[in-house]
């Protein structure tokens, strides 16, 4: 027997079948859709919408002393680490080091005002990076009309609202890609390590020419670069050290001390084994030539605001125009701005303290970021989670910290940048090359496994596409790869079939989908529906969890009522969206689509139904 549904408001089930304007859908009345453009404007302008588009206004008015000294600290400790990232980003990114510092102080004040998260310091990042050299291959005029470019498009989908989009690349996606890009940027990293020419733009590529070329490998620089890999991972290990954690007393303050003195250890390697490297190398350089590859000259001075160059000179002394600059970038330009926002929103989730993100107002904020560095010829960027990790660590409190991170990276560029040029290549590669080791996310395999073990198919897959093919081809793969099992998931739902008795008597077969239909599963549903309902046996069709169909749908189920009423065999539906039922009634001939919502309801159809046979009487009890 179906059990009495009664529809009221707070049971979320449907009105009465007679309502032609009833609606599952939470709709306005039609009061507040009277207001006009003008009612419409003031529901939008108003103190939270400001909040939310303009999150500086939401925290600056209630700003503290002790909120402004936790992003002091963080700043700083960020830009101690962002400045020596930076150099090295701009290496894998193809570029000179400078340019690595040219997108580290900029998209940092922009994010003060349009950023949502605490602890997201704007700038440049290894997966962007790398993104930008195979996209850009190395050509600075490139590199920096993509960043203008990817920033416009990301401007653009925050605009349009299409924060959603990040959705469709899922966890194991993510992961494969995160996980094929971190050996590839220790692949690229390999050259500065070992002082050796590296081509190819894909992994194999690369390690064909690595293993073609490592008998010409210099000695000194991988002996430097192995010795500052050990130093960093070591510093690394102590900076996680908690003294006196065990003690049920907690900590004394000696052991306080010492724990923030190793955790600042930990927080400023980089700075320390890059400035111990320029030290080195400008004490060697003072003899006489250096045994290992310096980073050179590097231009100082914060560069001046200039549209990015519309134009380039090819290798072949052809010129390049805009359009042509466009072609060459493809799929990037759509890629890089998915990917630095994806990345940005699981930073933002990761320290958002269970507050919801908005991943729309992130892409306008990182749009603007980027846009704005297009000026000063920076390359694409974004937020970057080991800079987060110390910012995090070091107490931040707002966005503001930005302004101190900026600050740094332009005191940096106007009175520093002649000391980087005894910075050893080698530094810079173990730099990068230890804080990669820590991206490969091996660890979410057996947890997959035990979960879903099909999900391990496009995380595999995305991961092995990366390494073989263009990067943004790879993650593009993955995605589709994901989206098939989607829409192989949407074109099996799943039925319920059970043999029911009504309180009269009457057998019934109930088939129940568990999900709404679409062009992709209809042929599907039909076909198990009629196979289910070989014999004769009247069919009821529950359709309260179907909350959405189409047209394809709509003829599916004309053809499949056309199906019964031509043998004879009732088929019913029960429960129906109305607004489901409007798009079958539309297309389905009113004698063949009946339609009921109660369970009396059903025994009345049954008997009154000419198709069936009256249910036998029971043989009278012999006295």
């Amino acid at each position: 027997m179906i059990p009495r549904r009664k529809h009221n408001a707070s049971s979320g089930s449907l009105p009465a079948p007679d309502d032609k304007h009833a609606s599952n859908d939470y709709i306005l009345s039609e009061g507040a859709a009277r207001g006009g453009w003008r009612a419409a404007l003031r529901r939008r302008c108003n103190r939270k919408t400001l909040h939310k588009r303009l999150p500086i206004t939401a925290w600056l008015p209630r700003y503290s002393a002790s909120q402004a000294l936790g992003d002091a600290i963080a700043g700083v400790s960020v830009g101690l680490t962002v400045i020596p990232q930076s150099l090295a980003y701009a290496n894998i990114a193809g570029l000179p080091p400078q340019f690595g510092l040219y997108g580290s102080f900029l998209g940092c004040f922009v994010y003060i005002v349009l950023g949502g998260c605490r602890a997201v310091p704007a700038g440049p990042t290894a997966i962007a990076s790398l993104l930008t050299w195979q996209v850009a291959g190395g050509v600075v005029q490139k590199a920096v009309l993509l960043n203008l470019l990817a920033g416009l498009v990301e401007l653009l989908m925050g605009v349009l609202g299409l924060g959603f989009l990040v959705n469709f690349v899922s966890g194991p996606v993510s992961s494969g890609f995160t996980s094929a890009v971190a050996l590839m940027i220790a692949t690229s990293q390999v050259k500065d390590l070992f002082a050796i020419p590296v081509s190819g733009t894909t992994f194999l590529q690369q390690w064909i020419s690595i293993f073609r070329n490592i008998p010409d490998a210099a000695l000194w620089d991988p002996v430097l670069g192995f010795v500052c890999i050990a130093l960093l991972l070591s510093m690394r290990k102590i900076g996680m050290v908690k003294l006196g954690a065990d003690n049920p007393d907690g900590p004394s303050t000696r052991q306080k001390v010492l724990t923030k003195a190793m955790w600042l250890l930990g927080t400023c390697r980089n700075a320390l084994v890059v400035l111990a490297g320029g030290a080195l190398g400008a004490a060697v350089a003072a003899r006489g030539e250096a045994p290992v590859r310096l980073m050179g000259a590097i231009p100082s001075g914060v560069p001046a605001p200039a549209l990015p160059a519309l134009s380039y000179v090819r290798a072949d002394n052809s010129t390049a125009g805009f359009v042509d600059m466009v072609s060459e970038m493809g799929s990037g330009l759509l890629v890089i701005p998915l990917i630095v926002l994806l990345e940005d929103i699981a930073i933002c989730k990761a320290f958002s303290d269970g507050r919801t993100i908005d991943a729309t107002q992130e892409m306008i904020a990182l749009g603007m970021a980027n846009v704005a560095n297009a000026f000063v010829q920076a390359f694409p960027g974004g937020g970057s989670l080991a800079r987060s990790v110390v910012s995090n660590g070091s107490g931040v409190k707002t966005p503001f910290n930005g302004l101190y991170t900026g600050v740094m990276v332009i005191v940096a560029l106007q009175f520093f940048t002649q000391y980087f040029e005894y910075i050893p290549k080698a530094a810079l590669a173990a730099v990068i090359i230890s804080a990669i080791l820590f991206m490969v996310e091996y660890d979410v395999v057996k947890p997959m496994w035990r979960a879903k073990k099909l999900d391990l198919v496009p995380g595999i897959g995305t991961f092995v596409l990366c390494l073989t093919l263009p990067i943004e081809l790879g993650i593009l793969a993955g995605v589709v790869v994901n989206i098939v099992f989607i829409l192989y998931h949407a074109a099996r739902p799943k039925f319920s079939v059970e043999m029911l008795r009504t309180a009269a008597g009457a057998e019934y077969l109930m088939i129940t989908p568990d999900r709404c239909l679409m062009f992709p599963s209809v042929d599907y549903v039909r076909r198990l529906v009629t196979k289910s309902a070989g014999g004769g046996t009247p069919v009821v069709l529950e359709c309260t969890h179907i909350y959405s169909a189409d047209y394809t749908a709509a003829k599916s189920i004309e053809q499949l009522t056309a199906d019964f009423h031509a043998r004879q065999q009732p088929l019913y539906f029960y429960n129906v969206k109305p607004s489901v039922c409007s798009i079958f009634e539309a297309v389905t001939k009113p004698e063949h689509f009946v339609v009921f919502y109660e369970d009396d309801e059903l025994e009345r159809l049954l008997a009154a139904d000419p198709r069936l046979a009256p249910a036998k009487p029971p043989p009278p009890l012999l006295a």
